[in-house]
């Protein structure tokens, strides 16, 4: 009797105990998770300084567009940006841009909405019966948007040498360290008494500034006024996909550091640090075993992946339920009729970036 059927009895066998498996896995949802549904809150890229202060040597007409303008290095920042989008999410989102699954909105500010138009001219370059004219590999998509509605001594040297008589904490972020900063990054010559010490005192006041608006004292009422408005907002897109009622799979915010620092400061993620220039918020549903979860992620240095955040509370991978009942108490029922109560009792200041 010849051996030689061993073999291929065997590979027989083997072959149909491998299907076996696979179709238990399918059959039982073993396989590996599948995203769903994408949220990016992001702020924009490099701009021009809001304002300076009055003793500034470097004027408004020292920049291409003026103040508070998208800069062409914020341009490059956004449209890179773009690029990784499209790279992380190539096997869930279409290579053409689909108006059924992508929405896009920003506030009503030049910078953003510009961010806006450069990231997404690198996500979605045309494609096929996309591309209108052969020699611009672009295509208008279409960005919705709504109209705008320490140390003692340290503090008052900084306000005579720039020429200011405030003493206000948040005046000093948007014109004093703001300009400074700006005017660093693309290579201005800064006053002499504005040393590597003393921009980062400032840079250390701002985030100071920054954590008393969102937390250290009564932070989850504070943030149900401010991030807690973006995370009902995305929690509802979250619970529509899950019911199919949404073909959505992608939102993204073109927004402000304020904004990625107040959803982070009501989820209780924020490091304390001040959002750069083109960082991102992710936060990624993900259908597991007949189970929703959420994971997110912050991007906020192109060197490496976005870091992992973890709610507290939860796992990385945090089942939907869980996520809305730890995130409740910063959800506002009545934003205007609890805003109005609020402001009645304390004022509030708004920091421009």
């Amino acid at each position: 009797m010849s051996a030689a059927p061993l073999p291929v009895a065997r590979a027989a066998s083997l072959l149909l105990g491998f299907l076996l498996l696979l179709f238990f896995c399918l059959d039982h949802g073993l396989l590996a998770k599948e995203l769903k549904f994408v949220t990016l809150v992001f702020r924009h890229g490099d701009r021009s300084p809001i304002e300076t202060f009055p003793n500034d040597p470097i004027k408004e007409s020292s920049w291409p567009q003026g103040f508070g303008q998208l800069t062409q290095l914020g341009i490059k920042q956004h449209y890179e940006f773009g690029q990784y989008i499209r790279k992380r999410y190539r096997k869930f989102l279409n290579e053409s841009y689909k108006h059924q699954q992508i929405y896009i909105r920003s506030t009503d500010v030049d910078r953003t909405l510009m961010s806006a138009m450069a990231n997404l001219a690198a996500l979605f370059p045309p494609e096929g019966t996309s591309i209108w004219n052969p020699s611009l590999l672009w295509q208008p998509i279409p960005v919705h948007t709504v109209s705008l509605p320490e140390d003692r001594d340290f503090i008052e040297t900084l306000l005579k040498l720039s020429g200011f008589h405030s003493q206000d904490l948040f005046g000093i972020w948007s014109k004093i360290y703001d300009p400074l900063y700006c005017e660093s990054v693309h290579n201005f010559t800064l006053p002499t008494w504005a040393t590597e010490d003393t921009i980062t005192k400032l840079r250390e006041l701002s985030e100071l500034s920054l954590l008393s608006l969102y937390g250290i004292h009564k932070q989850k009422e504070k943030s149900r006024f401010q991030g807690g408005v973006l995370v009902n907002e995305i929690l509802n897109e979250m619970k529509s996909v899950t019911q199919a009622s949404s073909h959505r799979k992608l939102v993204m915010y073109s927004a402000h550091d304020t904004t990625v620092s107040g959803l982070q400061m009501a989820l209780d993620v924020y490091n304390g640090m001040l959002p750069p220039y083109a960082s991102c918020h992710f936060m990624e549903l993900y259908l597991d075993k007949g189970q929703y979860f959420v994971e997110m992620f912050y991007r906020n240095e192109t060197q490496h992946e976005p870091h992992p955040l973890t709610l507290p509370g939860c796992t990385h991978s945090c089942p939907l339920e869980k996520f809305a009942e730890l995130v409740a108490p910063v959800l506002p029922q009545d934003w205007s009729a609890e805003c109005r109560i609020t402001s009645d009792h304390q004022g509030t200041k708004d920091i421009p970036d």
